[in-house]
């Protein structure tokens, strides 16, 4: 931002929901990166969150309500009004939209770019909540934009379920959204973040501090293997990487349960010719508190929790 009184200011409070299990967690900073201050995790009943881009997500609110008060109780957070919120991977829909030709004014780009969303996500614009980032040009000059989409028919279930609670959601954003946040470090290598979900994964490539570029792969738990060699190929392609000694990819976070972050190393060496161990929370500058959470639980409502600095 330009100044700092044009920056918004996040909360240091972040709730994560998934399919399966919620999360939520308040950061501070430490020496060297952030501390987590309070968090907590609960397993939600089957059923109570169904993750989805076309239908709706909550078939009981007041489910979630519950689980959600009980979460907030146990970590001391109950009283916290202000929330980041990361959505479950499947809620929301990424796509890549580069505009092709000759750039006219700029009335006639966002015509433009609104056709390519409207068609990338199968829905009008009116429809839909939009995040858009612009990328670098790709090789041809073309300009190009990360966008996410959320329909508001679902986004409206999450709002109302926060609201019962008294809670005001500023920043909500997909999964991978929050942890891609722990590779914009400024690190002058790329970061690969590979996170999964129950629909496939999610591959985000980031290079100078903001994403090169993302693909969602839907695929079944014993398809992931030949998914990771074809994304990791797309990513040397699209990284240069074929023209140099090696890879620039320095650093790989991998996060969810259906990805064996061993195997995803091996596929790494394999397809990239370089070994790399994934990254864990000490690794990109979190502490956690003493304890069996897992930093795959909470990395993405941390990762939007760090935006508050």
């Amino acid at each position: 931002m330009i100044s700092k009184l044009l920056k918004p200011r996040f909360p240091a409070c972040a709730v994560g929901i998934e399919k399966d299990s919620a999360a939520v967690v308040q950061l501070e900073r430490g020496r060297g990166g952030f501390v987590v201050k309070r968090a907590a995790a609960i397993d939600l009943s089957p059923d109570s969150v169904r993750p989805g881009f076309d239908h709706s997500n909550l078939a009981d609110p007041a489910d979630l309500v519950g689980a959600l008060t009980d979460l907030a109780t146990s970590a001391g957070l109950l009283r916290q009004r202000k929330w980041s919120v990361a959505l479950p991977e499947s809620s929301a829909r990424s796509a890549v939209i580069t505009l092709e030709g000759t750039a006219g004014s700029r009335r006639e780009v966002e015509e433009v770019l609104a056709w390519k969303i409207e068609r990338a996500f199968g829905a009008e614009l009116s429809e839909l909540r939009l995040g858009r980032e612009q990328l670098a040009p790709n090789a041809q000059k073309q300009p190009r934009y990360l966008v996410t989409a959320v329909r508001l028919s679902v986004l409206a279930e999450y709002e109302a379920a926060l609201a019962a609670m008294g809670w005001h959601a500023g920043l909500i954003l997909p999964r991978h959204a929050g942890e891609e946040q722990w590779l914009r470090n400024g690190s002058s290598g790329d970061g690969l973040l590979l996170t999964a979900h129950d629909e496939g994964f999610t591959a985000v490539l980031m290079r100078d501090n903001r994403p090169l570029t993302l693909r969602t792969v839907f695929c079944d738990r014993k398809e992931c293997d030949d998914e990771l060699h074809r994304v990791l190929l797309f990513y040397r392609e699209r990284s240069g990487a074929e023209q140099k000694d090696e890879a620039s990819v320095d650093r790989l976070l991998v996060v969810g349960d259906s990805l064996d972050k061993q195997r995803v190393a091996e596929i790494a060496q394999e397809t990239l010719g370089i070994g790399l161990k994934p990254l864990n929370a000490a690794d990109v500058g979190l502490a956690l508190p003493p304890g069996d959470l897992p930093f795959d639980l909470i990395a993405a409502p941390a990762g939007l929790a760090r935006l508050a600095w």
